[in-house]
């Protein structure tokens, strides 16, 4: 199984599951902190023991094969399935080329145990750091909590408003110390799957450089190495998209603060205090309770169990379950504690007394139990603009794509490159406005291209329900998950055919516009993967807003992105339903892949990478091979090979990829593709 999804909204409940998830997360993240370690101190005997190199690299290969990676959630991408294979076929390229090695390896150090080390000091220390914050915030909120909630209702009122500022203070400073340490784990579970394996790759990358015994092994390496750093990229991309959606839900729910109301399987869940009288009085006991509406049941752990009930430091208590009968509001007066209310319960006679953590807990509860002297909430957020799959959407798109695909189809960066928003604004209220003519027309003169793709892509953010529907949301992210390219293929063609025939229609001419876009990559820089990790979750998005629902925009990227790519093959012909489609995989139990595979089934050509992203310093060495985009010539190449080019000296290539032929490359001149010696080339 994955690791569990951590809630920004657990955070304000603090149950024991949340505690128990953090734990998950806390050892994933010390076994990952020992394993750099181990990592580093192997190869700092790779560099400084000559003699001893085999034996070096054969404790180092083998660190690789044992270590595994964990990622958040129940299901991977193909990106993050051949990251986390990555490791054992480093390590198999390392077997490999042990019998060849001759000379010490340099630049290690720059390369590999300085990246590693900076990511363990920063990026794992600084969520060391935010745990010490976060116990010491947690002790010390529980403390100040019990204290407050001692007060008595007869105090001044000047005094009881001061000690509701501070505790609402103190109440802040342990919800953001909570939200800070959720978020740094997670974006350092995200980022070490690219942060961990780069180094990695750097390092082999090094290894083939400086030794030529070992070139043969790396020729075959670089095809697999494009991939990865293709994968990587992928990755690093999600990382950043779906950093930004996480960090805007939590601030969305830190500025809620108490008025939140978490998504949950239950009605209401929370902490509450219990009255339980005693022979000599009263005292009052913290639970942890749920409320489910529909069953009106009402069940509440202790928290406060003797050790003798813990086991690993997990309270293993057996829930009490009540069914509700009633719920009335305990006047102050009545009792001496603050934000009582007294319900009543099939299975005990008499009232159970329950004080809520504030005002505005108590209230979430009585409203969850249809109390007595409940009160009205306003909603959390405010409804945004909505726009609807009508007829003058039709044409809005329509319009649009008839501009762009006459002026602008091959500008850098399309549809990347957002807009200034106040023009966007005025484009959406000359088209949608209540003012506006019911014959839509965007003027060409009027609007430039990134306010027509940036007015395209919020149309489609804001209808009021996605494209590729609620409805069908989850089983179009299942059919994401499918091992087998095919049958990916072939749901999602299913259940496009499966949608309203206005979604479908709309879907039809948005594809079919991408599909034009993506074929002036070269030009646009907009390939398949790119579009699909820009409409991905506009298209696809999740009815609700939960960190588990972000984790899954990366399949909503692969959707969007195979219905691109295969857009002739789902519209104009019926998906073929006599052939039953496997179970997508329930969890990660079992084993992962061996194969490498890539998002779609369509041939992909490598991603062309700028210089910013070479692995390694200018100072020491850069991955130019592959990332370059044009070359010069210095001899006359005569056709010689089958799909070679004569080429005059001097000419100047663009596009320039590596060949399945050793010692060719594949080169582009004048619009003609075809093959030259590798030799025959250098890079500027």
């Amino acid at each position: 199984m994955g690791l569990p999804t951590l809630e920004f909204s657990d955070s304000f409940l603090d149950s024991p599951e949340f505690r128990e998830r953090l734990q998950c997360h806390e050892i994933e993240l010390e076994r990952t902190n020992r394993f750099i370690k181990d990592l580093i101190k192997d190869g700092n005997m790779l560099i400084s023991a000559f003699r001893s190199l085999s034996l070096a690299v054969q404790r180092f290969s083998q660190s690789l094969q044992e270590f595994q990676f964990e990622c958040i959630g129940e299901a991977e991408t193909d990106d993050e399935i051949n990251i986390a294979q990555s490791l054992k076929e480093f390590s198999q390229l390392l077997n490999t080329m042990e019998e060849e090695r001759k000379r010490l390896i340099q630049n290690a150090d720059d390369v590999l145990i300085s990246p590693l080390e900076r990511f363990r000091k920063e990026q794992i220390g600084a969520v060391k750091e935010g745990k010490k914050q976060f116990d010491k915030e947690t002790e010390r909120y529980y403390s100040v909590l019990e204290k407050h909630l001692s007060l008595s209702p007869k105090k001044k009122e000047l005094h009881l408003q001061e000690a509701d500022s501070q505790m609402s203070k103190d109440r802040q400073v342990f919800y953001d110390a909570s939200l800070q340490y959720v978020f740094k784990i997670h974006e350092v579970q995200e980022r070490k799957k690219f942060q961990f394996v780069e180094p990695l790759l750097a390092f082999l990358q090094g290894l083939f450089t400086f030794y030529h015994e070992g070139y043969e092994v790396a020729s075959e390496f670089e095809p697999y190495k494009q991939q990865l750093q293709f994968n990587l990229q992928n990755a690093r991309n999600n990382f950043e998209s779906t950093r930004a959606e996480v960090e805007r839900l939590m601030k969305r729910i830190r500025s809620a603060e108490e008025d939140f109301k978490a998504p949950s399987c239950f009605t209401m869940e929370g902490y509450l205090y219990i009255q339980e009288k005693r022979p000599l009085g009263s005292v009052w006991t913290r639970y942890y309770c749920t409320y489910q509406k529909s069953t009106k049941m009402f069940t509440m752990s202790s928290t406060e169990a003797r050790p003798a009930s813990r086991q690993n430091g997990v309270v293993n208590v057996t829930p009490e379950m009540f069914s509700l009968r009633s719920c009335v509001r305990r006047k102050t007066d009545s009792i001496d504690k603050r934000f009582c209310f007294d319900i009543e319960v099939v299975e005990r006679h008499g009232v159970i007394t329950l004080q809520a953590l504030s005002e505005a807990n108590r209230r979430l509860w009585m409203e969850a139990m249809d109390g007595k002297g409940i009160y009205t909430l306003p909603s959390l957020l405010s409804k945004k603009e909505e726009t609807f799959l009508n007829d003058a959407g039709f044409k809005f798109v329509k319009k649009c794509i008839e501009l762009i695909e006459m002026r602008g189809i091959t500008t850098l960066g399309l549809y990347r490159t957002g807009g200034v928003n106040s023009k966007v604004q005025r484009l959406m209220t000359s088209a949608f406005g209540k003012k506006s003519p019911a014959d839509i027309q965007v003027n060409a003169d009027t609007w430039d291209n990134k306010t027509i793709t940036s007015g395209l892509k919020n149309y489609f953010r804001c209808l009021a329900e996605p494209l590729l529907t609620y409805r069908l949301h989850k089983e179009f992210i299942k059919a994401a998950t499918y091992d087998d390219q095919t049958y990916r293929v072939r749901a999602i063609h299913a259940l496009v055919h499966k949608l309203p025939d206005k979604n479908k229609a709309m879907l039809d001419i948005l594809t079919n516009h991408l599909l034009k876009v993506s074929s002036h990559c070269e030009e646009n820089q907009m390939t398949v993967s790119n579009l699909g990790m820009i409409f991905g979750p506009t298209l696809l998005r999740s009815q609700e807003e939960t960190v588990a629902a972000m984790m899954n925009i990366k399949f909503q990227n692969i959707v969007v992105e195979i219905i691109i790519e295969n857009r002739h093959k789902i519209f104009s012909e019926a998906p073929d339903l006599s052939l039953p489609l496997p179970q997508a995989p329930s969890s990660r139990s079992t084993s992962r892949r061996n194969k490498a595979i890539c998002l779609s089934t369509g041939k992909r050509k490598p991603r062309l990478y700028p210089t910013a992203l070479c692995l390694a310093d200018n100072d020491t060495f850069c991955l130019l091979l592959f990332f370059l985009r044009e070359a010069k010539a210095l001899y006359s190449c005569e056709a010689e090979h089958n799909h070679e080019l004569s080429f005059p000296q001097g000419a100047l290539f663009s596009n320039v990829y590596p060949s399945v032929e050793p010692g060719w490359l594949q080169a582009t001149y004048k619009g003609k593709t075809g093959l030259i010696p590798e030799n025959y080339i250098t890079y500027i």
